[in-house]
């Protein structure tokens, strides 16, 4: 019975269960999906691409952001999004500016190259999902799409809610 996880935990030894959860499957999908990402933008040009570099990209306003805010909606410390802010400035794809209404402040905002990764990124996003949704199907995908909208309402750290 290939899909049902909770019986080969029940049959494993009383540890099983760290190995043999949903949170670990979820994980596992997560690695899948973001692994196939790094192939897609690789395959397109993007050699230097690391996925650590999502982190940001998922967060990041198209408009900019502020580099705490950026770590709050990432779930990284500032001093962990502060290297990798300086990374992807070191590969020219955001550069820190002065926000206008906070001389203190900088804003982290996408370069002109920055704005072409990220249409890339789009792109093997899409990639990715169609393929998702060939291998699941439509309907089982859907489904488990909303069921993770409803499980994970309230926690999504860039909602404006």
């Amino acid at each position: 019975m290939q899909g049902d996880f909770r019986t080969k935990a029940k049959l494993c030894d009383a540890d099983a269960w760290r190995h043999v959860n949903i949170g670990r499957l979820l994980n596992n999908a997560i690695r899948r999906f973001e692994g196939r990402l790094l192939e897609i933008m690789i395959d397109s040009g993007y050699a230097d691409t690391r996925l650590t570099l999502f982190s940001l990209t998922k967060n990041l306003d198209v408009e900019g952001t502020k580099l705490t805010e950026l770590a709050r909606h990432a779930a990284m410390t500032k001093q962990a999004m502060g290297e990798l802010v300086d990374e992807c400035e070191a590969l020219n794809l955001v550069r820190r500016v002065r926000d206008p209404n906070d001389g203190r402040a900088r804003i982290i905002m996408f370069t002109q190259a920055g704005r072409l990764w990220l249409s890339c990124f789009h792109a093997a996003v899409e990639q990715a999902e169609r393929e998702m949704r060939t291998e699941f199907g439509e309907h089982q995908l859907e489904m488990l799409i909303v069921g993770l909208e409803a499980y994970g309402a309230g926690y999504d750290a860039l909602s404006k809610a």
